[in-house]
């Protein structure tokens, strides 16, 4: 009975691949290789997206300029590195739902984030506290309670987690909008992600940020889990602000360059409080060396640095490809896959496997969060087994095994044989 089911499985996940139009895509991107020289099944996009085959091209070709013209590549060649982010502004806007204006690329995720709450966590009279969800991602909490002692504040008194006590379990809004309820006189601002890194859970973004602008507080996103796996509107949800790294489902490798949005509202203020460095300078006055700080329009007013050419290179190769793709296509093939493994997983694996990510298409991305029922040290073990095996997972402490079927490089059949392969590791 059961060997008949998986086989039907495997037919329609051959036929699923068969008619996919994103399959090729899967041929942009470097697979990497078992030890017999075999692909492995890598799962792990949602921690480090595969490398496009693009990528290494494109740095030569940055190489060569500098090599080349050492100093005037900043002004001469193909994509003069003055001007290298405006190559990449535009369609980083398009995909996370913004306008060109209020999107930047600079630093890493969690500098950004500093950055962002020196301008907007500005604690003033009651209004201290800094709300996250329960078990945010910890380089998030680290920043929120150092921006916090920043201020001369307790964390233990203002930094507010709100979940469902010690268990990492989906978080419905109504939480938030019933803690904002009842003391949002004393919030400054809402810090919470567009998708929860250990369960996969997906937000609501316009609905975190209209209850934190109720309270009379600020709202600000993480995207790192978010970006490039999910459809985003950042413009119209409201947000004061965002961030969120490359490296992720955007495929710009380890330390890419990370993203930041500031609404259009914050603009046109006349002295925001903010870091200042020469590159947030208007690009008219940046060279004329004065004492005074002229802001660039928009959110590049928050840079600080040159651009990192050479991290933002794959970043260039990474949009192009979800350009073509286009986000739409993408989203109906991350819904149909992981909804093909998350039946697979409760078909073949129910009785030792459970699923923490919500059940509903729109509540989650192409993450599967999967406790083994048995305990931690079970989950442990399968997962060191099914990397021995040539499969590449997640796993995040203290018992998640997160599996990730990206929709750009991820076949149906490869969800089978993870299932497949789990099965045959149990003895199921």
């Amino acid at each position: 009975m059961t060997s008949n089911r998986l086989e039907k499985a495997r037919r329609q996940a051959l036929q699923l691949d068969r008619l996919d139009p994103l399959g090729e895509f899967r041929e942009k991107f470097w697979i990497s290789q078992t030890p017999t020289g075999n692909d492995q099944l890598y799962f792990c996009g949602n921690s480090l997206g595969l490398q496009p085959k693009g990528v290494q091209e494109l740095i030569q070709e940055e190489l060569e300029n500098w090599r080349e013209r050492a100093v005037e590549g900043h002004f001469k060649g193909q994509h003069p590195w003055m001007f290298y982010p405006d190559n990449l502004r535009e369609p980083m806007a398009e995909l996370v739902g913004a306008k060109p204006t209020e999107v930047v690329l600079m630093n890493s995720l969690t500098v950004n984030l500093h950055l962002m709450m020196v301008s907007f966590y500005r604690p003033r009279g009651q209004r201290q506290r800094i709300v996250l969800e329960h078990q945010p991602f910890p380089s998030d909490r680290y920043a929120v309670e150092s921006q916090i002692r920043l201020h001369g504040l307790d964390p233990a008194e203002c930094l507010v987690e709100l979940g469902s006590g010690g268990d990492p379990q989906t978080v419905d809004e109504s939480v938030l909008e019933e803690y904002l309820a009842r003391h949002g006189e004393q919030v400054a601002l809402v810090l919470w992600p567009g998708v929860q890194y250990a369960t996969g859970q997906v937000f609501d973004l316009g609905r975190i940020t209209a209850a934190a602008h109720l309270a009379g507080a600020l709202c600000g996103l993480d995207l790192a889990h978010a970006v490039g796996n999910v459809p985003l509107s950042l413009h119209d949800s409201g947000a004061d602000f965002a961030a969120w790294c490359s490296y992720k489902y955007l495929n710009s490798g380890p330390g890419a360059v990370a993203g930041c949005f500031v609404h259009e509202r914050h603009h046109q203020q006349t002295a925001p409080v903010r870091l200042q460095g020469w590159w947030g300078n208007a690009p008219e006055s940046r060279f004329l060396m004065g004492p005074d700080f002229v802001a660039a329009t928009g959110a590049d007013a928050w840079q600080i640095s040159c651009p990192s050419v050479l991290s933002m290179a794959p970043v260039r190769v990474s949009l192009s490809l979800f350009q073509q793709a286009g986000m739409t296509a993408l989203r109906k093939k991350s819904i149909a896959m992981t909804g093909f493994l998350e039946q697979l997983v409760q078909d073949e694996l129910g009785t030792s496997v459970e699923i923490i990510t919500p059940a509903e298409p729109e509540r989650r991305g192409c993450q599967l969060s999967l406790r083994m029922r048995a305990g931690r040290a079970a989950g442990r073990q399968l997962f060191e087994q099914l990397e021995a095996a040539g499969t590449i997972p997640d796993w995040r402490e203290p018992d998640i095994i997160r599996i990730a079927p990206v929709p750009l490089y991820n076949h149906f059949e490869e969800c089978w044989r993870f299932v497949n392969q789990v099965k045959a590791i149990l003895g199921d």
